[in-house]
């Protein structure tokens, strides 16, 4: 597999603050001084139901490789810092230990995905990074999602390295749109890293080269007879396109016993060009030639040419998924929750006049509840880090924020959601391809009540806190404003 890291050391891809905090930790006299943070998020892009995790991988593989570099040093020497606070950058050993739910899980507002346990100074080091890879591919993966869920079934491809806002973000949101659901990319790259098949067929410059739109199209069957697509509307799709891809199929390719694999739409009222090239296609004979669709779609111009009778079989998607345009921000946070003292874990909130910005305290884990009957999810319970669930006995799950919202839950089954990542600071993070993430996204999605899944007004979709949890919240913010 291709490194797309092109080992490139990103420790000092990190806020200066996250560096002044350091040293100041260093110097009053908390090196060592085991902090908790969680990373969670507040809002479903584009008003969805439900988010879907991704860029675990590089998380992991950023961790791995920590470490300051003599020039490194010598930058930070020059904005002041003392040789003491530089020594202990210049010995740098990552010792935290990391717990986040599996890529391609679908993840909700308010619970802990990322969880780091560790020394203050290093914990509080890779907040940058552990936002920047879980924001953006999770952004990506959730758009991608809501894309295909759109196409009902018919393969979406990812078209947009050209558009994306860099190429990091070209080759990873690739990624996290095949984990999303999507059959492949236009990405070389990615597939060759990743393994997400590359897929496309000809730009329509190709067509404007030749003499004649006739001769490109016969120039690109005679080349791919096997996987012959022709983009039919740079000049007119149904007078000039349409008809001179159907005359390369009977010349060309069924002379060679060939058949056509599809026509690309790229422009134009594509619900009307497609009705009337499927009728054309129909009438010579390649009903089963394939119509692709492109050019700046999504899910819900994707949804609306469906309801009005497209007849697409496929889709090519790019600027407005792998920026994620209609709603271009995941909103990752991550806070500090809890320090480790002598006498145990003392939980730490944050308080907002913003209701939806006061920190849920303490170490914590978080269970998924599911019908042993349907296997559908009913719930996330976010509990402290001593209590456990015994899916024998009923358990009241009630609304954190409307509590007399109760319900008992019996004959479910649950699962805790962080898994470890690295144990002080020993990675044992278990690979999987890409394929494999995009499948366990598929199944678990599978397992998501189809009123949360709604593109409008979806179901909410409950996290809840076990009562022990909600009552040191509600302690601690009761202490803070007296």
């Amino acid at each position: 597999m291709k490194d797309l890291d092109f080992k490139r050391n990103l420790t000092m891809l990190t806020d200066f603050y996250e560096i002044t905090m350091a040293n100041g930790y260093f110097k009053h006299g908390h090196k060592d001084t085991i902090a908790y943070f969680d990373m969670f998020f507040r809002k479903v892009p584009d008003d969805g139901g439900f988010a879907i995790m991704a860029g675990l991988e590089q998380l992991v593989h950023y961790l791995q490789n920590l470490s300051f570099s003599d020039e490194d040093i010598e930058y930070l020497r020059g904005r002041g810092f003392d040789e003491d606070f530089l020594d202990y950058l210049k010995n740098f050993e990552f010792k935290c230990s990391v717990w986040a739910v599996p890529e391609g899980t679908p993840v909700f507002p308010g619970e802990p995905i990322v969880k780091v346990k560790g020394p203050v100074i290093q914990a509080q080091l890779i907040e940058t990074m552990v936002l920047i890879c879980i924001n953006h591919q999770s952004l990506i993966a959730t758009k991608a999602n809501r894309v295909v869920r759109a196409a009902e079934g018919r393969p979406v491809m990812e078209f947009g390295s050209r558009r994306a806002q860099g190429w990091d973000a070209a080759m990873y949101g690739a990624r996290a749109a095949v984990i999303g659901g999507c059959v492949g990319t236009a990405c070389t790259i990615c597939d060759e890293a990743f393994g997400t098949p590359a897929l496309g067929t000809m730009a329509h410059s190709w067509i404007q080269l030749f003499d004649s739109e006739l001769e490109a199209f016969e120039a690109y069957a005679r080349e791919y007879p096997d996987d012959c697509t022709l983009l039919v509307d740079t000049y007119n799709t149904l007078k000039s396109g349409v008809p001179n891809a159907i005359k390369v199929f009977d010349t060309v390719l069924k002379p060679m016993g060939k058949r056509p694999k599809g026509i690309r739409i790229d422009s134009g009222d594509i619900t009307y060009l497609s009705i009337k090239a499927r009728k054309m296609l129909d009438e010579a004979g390649y009903p089963d030639c394939k119509i692709c669709a492109s050019n700046s779609l999504d899910e819900i111009i994707i949804k609306d040419m469906l309801m009005q009778g497209a007849k697409v079989d496929s889709f090519g998607v790019g600027e407005r998924m792998i920026t994620s345009s209609s709603s271009p921000v995941f909103g990752g946070v991550y806070k500090l929750v809890a320090v480790e003292t002598d006498e145990g874990d003392v939980p730490k909130i944050k308080i907002s006049e913003n209701v939806t910005k006061i920190t849920t305290p303490g170490n914590k884990r978080v269970y998924r509840f599911y019908e042993k009957e349907t296997g559908k999810a009913i719930a996330d319970l976010i509990a402290m880090a001593d209590e456990t669930i015994d899916p024998s006995q009923p358990y009241e799950l009630f609304d954190p924020d409307y509590t007399w919202k109760r319900k008992t839950v019996k004959d479910f089954e649950c699962r805790e959601l962080l898994e470890p990542v690295f144990i002080k600071g020993k990675c044992v993070y278990k690979e999987k391809s890409v394929a494999e993430i995009k499948q366990y996204c598929a199944d678990q999605i599978s397992t998501i009540w189809d009123e949360v899944l709604r593109f409008e007004y979806p179901h909410t979709y409950y996290v809840d806190l076990s009562q022990k949890l909600w009552d040191k919240k509600h302690e601690l913010i009761n202490q803070n404003r007296n």
